[in-house]
């Protein structure tokens, strides 16, 4: 059994639904559970796996998450129910039932045993609100016996231009951190200025949007931030930079996402005149914000326009041949 980090209990609630869980931190991977323990209080946007079972995972507002080293990985498959995960992906994640993706995962605590039935609950509300009903259930993470509350931390570059840049990408990510973003509502709306979507359509460009803006903060700018902490030369960083945002980014503003866009020109602008320290700040509070994006694109897709499209066994396929 893991040791606990001298009794420290963080609650998970979800007002909307009127369900608190409590779970207690352990050492197994003490670095992740101190970070996690000092950016509290914080709400997210909750969001759930829709690929691979029952996880209940959301954005968490810490820009260490995506570099900090784990001591403990496991197959989450095989984890007990109630296991609490912090992710590279900038994720607090929590199973609740049966997982098919074999995917390593950083543990850092766990539900205690009272509370299962109601993360289970939980996790069937959040399921329905993803993938049906489109109204957002926000997560409130908290010290047990500690009031709410909620923040973005906002870094700092030295140089101006680059400072002003990480404020404006701060501010837009606290304005769309708990309210679905204008540009992506009005996409999934049918509202695209551009024309994107061949022939009037609609659900090939959310596709694209969906799939293009989640490896951008996942793998192109969360892979930034890890290589500048892993000691990749600062030219190599702004030569990878140029070569992996820059295509995406102009996309998506096509797409709609134009804030992107104007974010990304200003970064590759100045790109030059940063030093390690300053090309991290920017990386990293770009990584925050398009995972914010990446988060409400899950939560407005018309997963449900699929409904009809079902998983069939082998022996369903051969009667129906």
């Amino acid at each position: 059994m893991a040791a606990t980090l001298s009794g420290r209990h963080v609650e998970i609630a979800w007002p909307d639904l009127g369900i608190t869980v409590t779970a207690e931190l352990d050492a197994r991977n003490a670095v992740l559970a101190d970070a996690l323990w000092e950016a509290l209080p914080y709400q997210s946007l909750q969001g759930h796996a829709l690929v691979a079972g029952s996880h209940l995972y959301h954005v968490a507002p810490m820009p260490s998450l995506l570099y900090l080293p784990a001591t403990t990985r496991f197959d989450r498959r095989e984890a007990p129910d109630g296991t609490v995960f912090c992710s590279a992906l900038q994720h607090l994640g929590i199973k609740y039932g049966t997982l098919t993706e074999p995917m390593p995962a950083s543990p850092v605590g766990q539900v205690r045993p009272e509370d299962m039935a109601g993360l289970a609950e939980a996790g069937q509300a959040v399921w329905d609100s993803v993938y049906s009903t489109k109204k957002p259930v926000l997560v409130e993470v908290r010290k047990a016996g500690m009031g709410g509350g909620h923040r973005i931390p906002r870094l700092t570059a030295a140089d101006p231009e680059a400072n002003r840049l990480v404020g404006d990408v701060h501010a837009e990510t606290e304005r769309s951190w708990l309210s679905e973003p204008p540009e992506l509502a009005d996409l999934h709306r049918g509202w695209i200025p551009s024309g994107a979507g061949s022939f009037e359509t609609v659900l090939p460009t959310l596709l694209f949007v969906n799939g293009e803006t989640r490896p951008l903060g996942y793998a192109s700018y969360g892979g930034l931030v890890r290589a500048v902490v892993d000691g990749m030369p600062l030219d190599s960083l702004r030569q990878m930079a140029r070569l992996l945002v820059g295509t995406p980014a102009e996309f998506l503003g096509y797409c709609g996402l134009e804030r992107l866009w104007a974010f990304t020109q200003r970064f590759l602008a100045c790109l030059d005149h940063l030093d390690r320290d300053d090309f991290l700040a920017v990386v990293s509070q770009l990584a925050l914000y398009i995972n914010c994006l990446g988060g409400w694109n899950l939560q407005l897709f018309p997963w449900d326009t699929g409904d009809q499209l079902r998983q069939q066994r082998p022996a369903e396929v051969s009667r129906q041949s």
